[in-house]
């Protein structure tokens, strides 16, 4: 399923918000299957306040997947792909910026390799609050900020998929259409809330869209913990 809510030029007052309106039509879409398996997992850091307003409303457990752009250089907000950390390093290079700007996969390695530390440093931070969920038979919601290319989104998709994810579902706030068609042909839901016609970056879409630190981060995991504890009991 392909769902693209079209609306008006699109605007946030800050994530909380865009969580909010996004848990709301993700509660219309799911009501046709039974979702209370599913797993809420966030890309951090930007997709975690977004991704508690998710959890919250549908009531189901949040976890997170560090996944981390890889920029340009000179252009860090350009992505030329992405990284994700485990046993081996995972790259998604985004071939079509790649090409315009003459880099080749093994330049796109080493860059990546440069943001690795920074993944093992939230790693260590995030997982002392909470451990990683299971995914494996389970349907997972994917959950970012917006998506401005979706290299970031197209590697967590496939490391989701590989720990067994049952279904994938995104679900953004905002995103140009080009990026959404792609995510699709990696999930068999995609959710977006808007799509501008002349998408210029995720901040664009946003009145409030100030940098998310690892304090807020570690808050919202030790939040969602003591939730998920709960609801065990």
């Amino acid at each position: 399923m392909l769902d693209f809510t079209r609306g008006e030029k699109a605007m946030f007052a800050d994530r909380n918000d865009a969580g909010q309106k996004l848990a709301r039509e993700l509660a219309r879409q799911l009501s046709g299957f039974d979702h209370k398996m599913a797993l809420v997992v966030a890309l951090p850091s930007g997709g975690v306040p977004v991704a508690e307003q998710v959890a919250e409303a549908l009531d189901l457990p949040l976890d997170i997947l560090l996944v981390r752009k890889v920029g340009a250089p000179g252009y860090p907000e350009v992505a030329i792909g992405a990284i994700s950390d485990g046993e081996t390093m995972q790259v998604t290079i985004n071939r079509e910026i790649c090409d315009q700007l003459g880099l080749d996969e093994e330049e796109v390695r080493d860059l990546a390799r440069e943001v690795l530390p920074e993944l093992e440093r939230r790693k260590r931070l995030y997982f002392a609050v909470r451990p990683t969920l299971a995914v494996k038979g389970r349907p997972v919601i994917v959950v970012d900020d917006g998506a401005a290319t979706g290299a970031t989104l197209r590697i967590a998709l496939r490391v989701l998929r590989e720990r067994g994810a049952m279904r994938l579902i995104v679900a953004l706030p905002v995103a140009p259409v080009d990026v959404l068609e792609k995510l699709h042909a990696l999930a068999e839901d995609v959710i977006c809330l808007e799509i501008p016609s002349s998408f210029r970056a995720v901040g664009a879409h946003y009145r409030d869209f100030r940098q998310v630190d690892d304090q807020e981060v570690v808050r919202i995991l030790e939040q969602a913990n003591g939730a998920c504890d709960h609801r065990l009991h």
